[in-house]
């Protein structure tokens, strides 16, 4: 299938584009890879360098691929930060021209603004903007757990709990919901959870929760999620990529590295050890 990925991109180490072209390719997917910085490394190293690109640069990219005749073609269209909400719009606006060309198409939008401990760091205004222009359009969101609480304006605080936000979120347009970083009062202790809740039904999966903190790991996470949703549905997508984000994340600590060993451990991509199980949720 065809994924029009519409993120940042780093030289040095894995974020936006740069941690999810790779894991799509791996999986059997054509990419067409659309910058929206190009930065010479992530922002946790504290400094970067590189450019942003310009809305109006990107949307120029975007009317070359679409000239090309690919959009008829493209199967789902991926997004992660916006650094603004001009670049929304240019987001937004290739998701509908992707969407008269291709009805059947999906956007998965990673909403990118925040976690619990380092709250929003994010421009401000933008969790707004995603809240209420951009996640309503969306087929497919993955918020992490502190980013569900925000676009539903609820406390999550038990697995209950957590599938109702999921599905208030789901009333507000996306048909499936992918929390990462789930940790409520239910979580087994040492561990930590990812769920998916959609119209086929509500999964979770758990897994050990490693002592690590790693940049680009949502923008992997969304992005093997929508491959394997693409072609198997929610509860394989979600039992999937719960195994493969594991397995990455598992062999970069053990090697106490500081980016993730997406190519080290692209067997984990491509067929993934399913050894956690998805429990059904009510």
């Amino acid at each position: 299938m065809r994924i029009l990925s519409i993120q940042s991109h780093v030289a040095y180490g894995y974020a936006g584009n740069s941690a999810a072209v790779f894991p799509l390719q791996r999986l059997g997917h054509d990419v067409y890879p659309v910058l929206t910085v190009t930065f010479s490394n992530h922002t946790g190293y504290g400094a970067t360098r590189g450019p942003l690109v310009a809305p109006a640069d990107v949307a120029e990219v975007l009317l070359g691929v679409e000239e090309r005749g690919a959009f008829p073609q493209v199967d789902a269209v991926l997004s992660g930060y916006l650094g603004a909400e001009t670049m929304g719009a240019v987001v937004l606006d290739a998701v509908a021209r992707v969407r008269a060309a291709n009805p059947s198409a999906l956007y998965c939008c990673d909403p990118v603004m925040g976690d619990v401990g380092r709250g929003f760091f994010v421009r401000e205004g933008i969790p707004e903007y995603l809240r209420d222009s951009v996640v309503p359009v969306a087929d497919i969101v993955t918020p992490n757990q502190f980013e569900l609480e925000f676009l539903t304006g609820a406390a999550v605080t038990t697995t209950a709990e957590m599938l109702d936000a999921a599905n208030r979120l789901r009333a507000t347009g996306p048909r499936v919901v992918v929390v990462t970083s789930v940790l409520t009062s239910d979580t087994p202790q040492g561990s930590i959870q990812m769920a998916c809740v959609s119209d086929e039904g509500a999964w979770i999966t758990t897994t050990p929760l490693l002592p690590m903190t790693v940049r680009g790991g949502g923008d992997v996470t969304a992005a093997v999620f929508l491959a394997h949703y693409l072609t198997s549905g929610p509860e394989a997508a979600l039992s999937r990529t719960t195994a493969t984000m594991y397995a990455v994340l598992a062999a970069t600590h053990d090697a106490g590295s500081a980016e993730m060993l997406l190519v080290r451990e692209q067997d984990s991509i491509a067929h993934p050890d399913e050894r956690f199980p998805t429990v059904a949720l009510g």
